[in-house]
């Protein structure tokens, strides 16, 4: 099933290229999802994140395989990883099992942070 078809919040894609001038100029939540076309559990956030109805505007995804920089820049360890942008200011990684709960949960408590510049 294309997660496309039951997308319920933007997706767009992210590089190395114009990932910090979109990422600022973006109002709103933007979900950053770092994955590799090899993760299996990448391949289970693809389809499952856009129809989770969790509270962001959009889900911004980067390929972790073909962007090195943002790589190193966000400090991706392990795949998938998540980080929260809002209104271009960083407000962290996401530390939480792939489930509504949890991640909704993790989301909450990153949005009560103040933010700082992208990394």
């Amino acid at each position: 099933m294309d997660s496309a078809l039951n997308s319920i919040v933007a997706e767009l894609e992210l590089t190395d290229l114009d990932a910090d001038r979109r990422l600022l100029d973006m109002p709103g939540v933007s979900l950053l999802v770092f994955t590799s076309a090899g993760c299996t559990g990448c391949r289970w956030a693809r389809r499952a994140l856009p129809g989770m109805g969790l509270s962001v505007d959009r889900l911004c995804w980067i390929d972790a395989g073909r962007n090195g920089g943002l790589v190193e820049r966000y400090d991706v360890f392990h795949l998938p990883a998540l980080f929260v942008v809002r209104d271009g200011l960083f407000l962290g990684a996401l530390q939480a099992r792939l489930s509504l709960a949890e991640l909704s949960a993790a989301l909450e408590r990153a949005l009560l942070e103040s933010g700082e510049e992208l990394p």
